[in-house]
């Protein structure tokens, strides 16, 4: 039975989100969303939970059900209550006393430790805060659960767990995921819709084999725009040719046959659809420097320590190659950021850090997960005209095809969404032209799109990079090298598949 039917559903900004969707949520559903950046995802969901009403079309769900939604962003007004208070201020206020136990049950199934429950939520980590919201609507006891982006701020560990409790939910209630994470929706969905401005389909499978599925339904339907346009154009050039006869002879018959060719040229002009084209939310390009040093960096057994001088793990003797790209793996707080960052000073001041040795050619392009290369109070075309010397109008062309459109280009940076800011900071990267990406979690704010563009960058240039990641997509696509972090050691390991399996069977 169907809980929720969208018939002609639509909605319009300033140009079309999506438009026609049919599309029916029933007990057993597992349905993911799937669009690129800023084409309709939340809205979507906002339109499921009635918290946003649409253009066009009509919402019909059974009577008194309860939509629990989780959004992506913590309201102002919790970041002073404690992660135990945010869920239980959710009962109604009729239950909180009797059934407060309630609370518990659902804390203790996300595995959230006792010490944490009382902590405020200013202080816990965006993943804290995430659990905290999910955990603030399911103990709501909901009908439908609505997800949005649900893996952002997660590592590996609680990205696992967070699967495992999804997919332990019961079957009736189904769930609605809007998500980039391509491994998390193919291991908690059953159907994924492809949002889009004018049909957006659906299919009955998981992420992966439900894009394989689009990729062909998209090159089909290009087939057969093409063969149908090919055969409108030979109609119109028959048509032609006979009313060329028919006004040499005056022949009303053929007069007559050529109107009809045209129509039939007509209808199937009308009738064609051509292929779907993403509109672009923004290029990525890379470039390589290149270098003849075979090796960039070396590292003799070189100590990573905390801010305050406590030692994290030795990283043993270790090269840096070109065409390495390494991913860091290891659980959260063994020392992968402050590797990073420790790399990064060596190159920034050579000499400057104990057993770790630069080549003097290397280049560093650095990004990070707080985008800190790009400060948000400068404005895109200003920052770009400064750091790189070009010209407004080159200026401006290139942050177009980043992403940034020309209305965004001299507002604040802190005004750009997640996605606009990723895609202007990996445009800062390749204006750096270096030989050697250090990346510490690089998809984090970028639709699928973007991480496939990144990936086949990567790859094309046969970029030099460490980078540590929690998207394992992405680490499958562009590792070729696994340094592993654990039990204060560094070691290098052939994939990174055992330690998923790991972080799953043993998340805490």
């Amino acid at each position: 039975m169907a809980l929720i039917s969208l018939k002609s559903l639509g909605v319009t900004m300033s140009a079309p989100l999506f438009s026609n969707l049919d599309l029916t949520i029933g007990a057993g559903d597992r349905l993911g969303i799937v669009a690129a950046n800023g084409r309709g995802k939340s809205t979507l969901l906002k339109c499921l939970a009635g918290a946003f009403e649409p253009t066009a079309g009509d919402i019909t769900r059974s009577r008194g059900l309860r939509v629990g939604h989780v959004e992506q962003s913590v309201p102002e007004a919790l970041l002073d209550r404690s992660f135990h208070d945010v869920v239980a201020d959710a009962l109604p206020a009729q239950q909180r006393d009797s059934e407060l136990w309630r609370v518990d049950v659902v804390l203790d199934s996300l595995d959230v430790p006792e010490d944490m429950r009382g902590r405020p939520m200013r202080a816990l980590s965006g993943g804290w805060q995430r659990l905290a919201l999910i955990a603030r609507v399911w103990v709501t006891d909901p009908d439908v659960l609505l997800l949005d982006e649900p893996t952002n701020h997660l590592d590996l560990a609680r990205i696992s767990q967070l699967e495992d409790w999804l997919n332990a939910l019961p079957r009736e209630v189904p769930v609605i995921i809007a998500s980039h994470d391509r491994a998390f929706l193919d291991a908690t969905t059953n159907r994924t819709l492809f949002l889009r401005s004018e049909e957006s389909p659906v299919f009955a499978l998981p992420y992966a084999r439900a894009r394989q599925a689009l990729d062909e339904l998209d090159a089909s339907t290009a087939r057969k725009f093409e063969r149908d346009m090919k055969i409108a154009q030979q109609l119109r050039k028959q048509a032609a040719k006979l009313n060329n006869i028919g006004i040499n002879s005056g022949s009303d018959l053929l007069t007559v046959k050529t109107k009809q060719l045209k129509e039939r040229a007509e209808k199937l002009e009308d009738a064609a659809v051509a292929a779907h084209r993403e509109r672009s939310a923004g290029a990525i390009k890379l470039t390589n420097r290149g270098t003849h040093a075979k090796v960039l960096i070396t590292l003799e057994d070189a100590t990573v320590e905390t801010p305050d001088g406590a030692a994290l793990f030795k990283t043993g003797k270790r090269h840096i190659c070109q065409d390495d790209r390494i991913v860091l793996l290891g659980r959260n707080g063994v020392g992968k950021t402050r590797f990073i960052a420790m790399i990064r000073n060596a190159i920034a001041e050579p000499g400057s850090i104990a057993n770790i040795k630069v080549t003097p050619s290397t280049v560093l392009g650095y990004g990070d997960q707080a985008l800190s290369g790009i400060d948000g109070g400068d404005t895109p075309l200003a920052m770009l005209s400064r750091r790189f010397e070009v010209g407004e109008q080159r200026a401006r062309s290139l942050l177009a095809g980043a992403g940034v459109a020309i209305e965004m280009q001299e507002r604040k940076i802190g005004v750009l969404s997640g996605g606009q800011k990723s895609r202007l900071m990996m445009l800062v990267l390749r204006l750096i032209h270096p030989n050697f990406y250090l990346l510490d979690e690089p998809t984090n704010h970028l639709d699928i799109d973007g991480q496939e563009a990144l990936e086949d960058e990567l790859l094309k240039h046969q970029a030099s990079c460490l980078l540590a990641s929690h998207d394992r997509s992405f680490i499958r696509a562009v590792g070729n090298r696994f340094w592993l972090i654990e039990k204060r050691r560094l070691t290098e390991i052939d994939d990174p598949e055992a330690f998923f399996r790991s972080v799953a069977e043993t998340p805490n």
